[in-house]
């Protein structure tokens, strides 16, 4: 049964706290196999992919079939239903586009001092992309997470994705030609991100490593940061809707189940001020159940990780999403950007009751790689900028040097540091 709240009931923050602190996923239990698997790929590289990859996939490759060939994209393309590679195109041409909206410009600036300043944008050098392939394949995953590096003109693009019985879904690798992937290797788990961070005989090592995973290669992405770049720490999909009496329920219990259905450790949440349609959203809910493929999976997280909130007036629940900070976050009301301009915390934002989040995860254009876990409280999606550094540039002339030097070296006596105060004291004399 979902749990449910009523913000006007005594007992209420104690209930909301429990519910936006809940462990969802334990990744203290994973640590110490994840650390293992790592520095096991670390100290045999090629043999530990091998090993780890029959253990945990029941798959047997050898090194030289890591790799996905050229001819098996080809292959993988020509197998491809024609309406979905259109379906496909669509979906890339409106990522690519709203991502290239984003490139920055490089600043180049002379101060009144004659000094020169600048700040340019270079990509990195080589990005890895983790595309998940467990419980089900993500052609749309491939798309969010190459487009931006081909962007942002990455040079190496490398994708992992674990083989499901040893093969690939013809999508999702024709997903990786049309984005732009250099590389791809059909290996996953926390033996991918190690492979990519630590490089192998036969997979050499990335700069940063980007895109969502279970709990094994979340806890990878978190053991390997500082040895590479990561983008985030994805957990379990997350939605919160914030709906009034005035929507249909069925098309609300959809959208909620769009993301149950995802894992069992997914969240869905409502926020409504009409007790009556929260009802009626429960019931439309438990109809779909029956109806969902994946309905056991979609059960347990409605069950276990769902909730119902029942607020006096959806204009003052503006904290509680705060509090949330969800990944992703429904704004089905008549004006929903009043709403909109009051939000913090939220990872993605759909507007009004004709903007599914689903959209989003496929051809709206934004990014699907979302903050989770309340990270939106200090994180953002997956853009172009995460495959870009920037670098400062500084050229002083010797009057510019003559007029801002004295303050550095004032400062640098001050602070002991005599080797700083002669670097530039012996250009002033």
């Amino acid at each position: 049964m979902v749990r449910r709240l009523d913000a006007s009931a005594p007992g209420f923050a104690a209930a909301f706290a429990d519910l936006i602190e809940g462990q969802r996923e334990t990744p203290e239990a994973v640590d110490t196999v994840v650390a293992e698997v790592l520095a096991a790929v670390q100290r045999d590289g090629d043999a530990a992919v091998v090993a780890y990859t029959e253990r945990f996939d029941g798959v047997r490759l050898t090194p030289d079939q890591f790799r996905v060939s050229d001819a098996e994209v080809d292959a993988a393309v020509a197998a491809c239903d024609a309406g979905l590679l259109a379906a496909l195109e669509v979906a890339a041409m409106r990522i690519e586009a709203f991502h290239r909206l984003q490139l920055p410009s490089d600043v180049r600036h002379t101060d009144a001092t004659g000094t020169t300043l600048g700040l340019v944008w270079r990509p990195v050098a080589a990005a890895g992309l983790y595309v998940p392939g467990g419980t089900a394949s993500y052609p749309s995953s491939v798309l969010m997470n190459a487009l931006p590096a081909r962007v942002a003109e990455v040079p190496r693009i490398v994708m992992v994705t674990p083989p499901q019985h040893g093969a690939i879904n013809p999508l999702v690798l024709a997903a990786a030609r049309r984005a732009g992937v250099t590389e791809i290797y059909r290996i996953g788990g926390a033996q991918a991100v190690g492979a990519l961070a630590f490089g192998t005989a036969t997979i050499p090592p990335v700069d940063k490593i980007v895109g969502p995973g279970n709990a094994y290669v979340a806890a990878a992405k978190r053991q390997v940061f500082g040895r590479v770049g990561i983008d985030s720490i994805a957990g379990p999909s997350e939605i919160l809707v914030v709906a009034d009496g005035a929507n249909n329920p069925d098309w609300i219990a959809a959208d909620l189940m769009s993301q149950a259905e995802h894992d069992a450790s997914s969240q869905a949440i409502l926020i409504t001020d009409d007790a009556d349609f929260a009802e009626a959203v429960v019931a439309a809910v438990a109809h779909l159940l029956a109806e969902l493929p994946r309905t056991a999976i979609a059960s347990a997280a409605w069950a276990d990780h769902g909730a119902v909130i029942v607020v006096p007036s959806l204009d003052g629940c503006m904290p509680l999403i705060d509090a949330i900070a969800p990944e992703h976050l429904e704004l089905a009301v008549d004006h929903p950007e009043q709403l909109a301009a009051r939000i913090r915390n939220a990872g993605a934002v759909f507007l009004g009751r004709y903007t599914p989040e689903a959209i989003g995860d496929y051809v709206a254009g934004p990014n699907h790689v979302l903050p989770t876990m309340r990270t939106a409280r200090h994180a953002s999606g997956l853009s172009t900028y995460d495959f870009l550094k920037r670098t400062t540039e500084v050229q002083c002339t010797r009057t510019s040097l003559a007029l801002i030097g004295p303050a550095a070296v004032a400062l640098a006596t001050a602070e002991g540091l005599d080797g700083h105060r002669r670097s530039v004291a012996i250009r002033l004399e």
